[in-house]
């Protein structure tokens, strides 16, 4: 694929932040390791999924907000937060935090709906009958309209603080914030409800088949909704599920080979009553996976990547995969790495700024 007309500018990786039970602490300083680790390979951004009831992160601004301090260029990002758990104001007021803290390296993936498990804890998360709250879109249009940081009542509402009467806001208030908003995209009317609201959109290797068997066709038909209800200018990232195994010894390749297959016979049809499709698993050397790729009709379309790793592997198995795929596989898609600068501990470049010192490299 080296005459490849692919231009990946950006890639990240989701990492799914799991810990033994027993230690979660053990594995919540394992994944922030990772991320300062993917830092200095130069991947341009770092996700976490939030997750409840599982041994996995179940606060995602909690722990990027300790991912802002062990980091210094690399974008950090949820992928997502199911928002039908959230207050939309609190999570407003946690996620700013996380971006000042960062110096505006968040981006926030967001999911509406009932949320999973809501028969097992709605009746703790919500006071009175929670199965009334409203679960739509609209709980992420709250959320974005709070970063928006205008002042609360009229010019004439003051309120009393230790430093004398204030205008009441959001605090603190993250300028840029609200363009770095995502929305999980998984259906037609998901993908084009986010182009029509300006939001960025997240697409990843599980998707619904509506009218359709085929994953990528689903897939394609939802990224054109979304350009065509408005998101044409936006961001969108595009997620693999890859295993690279160039540096991997033996016994690892067989394992990694083992679970791409114990999950093969999902991605052969529909699964449910969602009917819900899945891409296949990458596994393999780099010139295997780049061939695989090549033959992805999303990939061309996007500008942004995002390396999905399994659930199941260690610490030093995701190491050598995002070793394996930054050297070996991303250059090959068109991705140049940003050099990491000697003295990055007092300021972290925006995006833009990114852009340009790639661009001159």
């Amino acid at each position: 694929m080296s005459n490849s007309p692919l231009s990946i500018q950006h890639i990240g990786f989701l990492s799914p932040g799991n810990y033994p039970e027993a230690d979660p602490l053990s594995g919540l300083e394992k994944t922030l390791e990772l991320f300062s680790h993917g830092e200095a390979l130069g991947f341009d951004s770092a996700w976490v999924r939030q997750r409840h009831l599982e041994p996995g992160i179940s606060s995602a601004a909690a722990f990027l907000a300790a991912a802002s301090q062990r980091t210094s260029k690399i974008e950090l990002g949820t992928a997502v937060i199911p928002i039908g758990y959230e207050s939309p104001y609190r999570l407003a007021e946690d996620l700013s935090t996380v971006d000042v803290l960062s110096r505006g390296r968040l981006n926030v993936g967001l999911s509406a709906g009932r949320p999973l498990h809501a028969d097992l804890i709605g009746s703790f998360v919500f006071d009175g009958d929670w199965e009334k709250n409203d679960f739509s879109h609209e709980r992420v249009l709250r959320f974005a309209d709070n970063l928006k940081g205008r002042p609360l009542g009229d010019e004439t509402t003051f309120i009393k603080t230790p430093f004398g009467p204030q205008r009441p806001r959001l605090q603190p208030h993250a300028p840029g914030l609200i363009d770095r908003i995502w929305y999980g995209g998984g259906s037609l009317r998901s993908a084009g409800w986010a182009g029509t609201n300006g939001f960025n959109l997240l697409i990843g290797n599980v998707t619904t088949g509506e009218e359709t068997d085929e994953f990528f066709v689903a897939q394609a038909r939802q990224l054109q909704r979304y350009r065509a209800s408005g998101g044409a200018g936006r961001r969108v990232a595009l997620g693999r599920v890859i295993v690279p195994f160039d540096s991997a010894d033996q016994t690892t390749r067989r394992r990694y080979s083992d679970y791409a297959a114990a999950r093969h016979q999902r991605t052969l049809s529909p699964q449910g009553e969602r009917r819900t499709l899945f891409a296949r698993d990458l596994v393999g050397t780099a010139d295997e996976i780049l061939e695989q790729l090549s033959a992805d009709p999303i990939l061309p379309e996007v500008r942004e990547f995002r390396l999905e790793l399994p659930y199941e592997f260690q610490e030093e198995e995701y190491r050598q995969i995002l070793h394996d795929f930054a050297t070996l596989i991303a250059p090959e898609l068109g991705w140049k790495k940003l050099a990491i600068a000697a003295d990055v501990s007092k300021s972290s470049p925006t995006n833009s700024q990114h852009r340009k010192e790639r661009s001159a490299g």
